[in-house]
């Protein structure tokens, strides 16, 4: 059963970031896992530079991009972004 979070997130938090057609954005995901008694989610954003990034979040791109309606909804949150470059992917055939 989707939580108060996750319904957020589905209807207006991903809506809202798509609608800002931020160049080199290329797309987002929410993932979902057990923590003990709790549910803990990660957002994960693909871009195509950390220029993009930027355009994104802002100058200080590291800071989480958490929006007020979605932190009265958390018991806890990563104030940090954390960045990776993909050094190599496979696919499948």
């Amino acid at each position: 059963m989707p939580t108060l979070y996750e319904a957020l997130v589905k209807t207006e938090i991903f809506p809202g970031i798509l609608a800002r057609n931020v160049a080199g954005f290329r797309r987002i995901e929410l993932l979902r896992g057990p923590a003990g008694e709790d549910v803990e989610f990660a957002t994960v954003m693909w871009f195509d530079s950390l220029e993009s990034v930027k355009a994104f979040a802002g100058v200080d791109y590291e800071t989480a991009v958490v929006l007020p309606k979605a932190r009265a909804l958390l018991r806890r949150y990563e104030p940090r972004s954390r960045h990776y470059e993909v050094r190599e992917e496979r696919i499948a055939h």
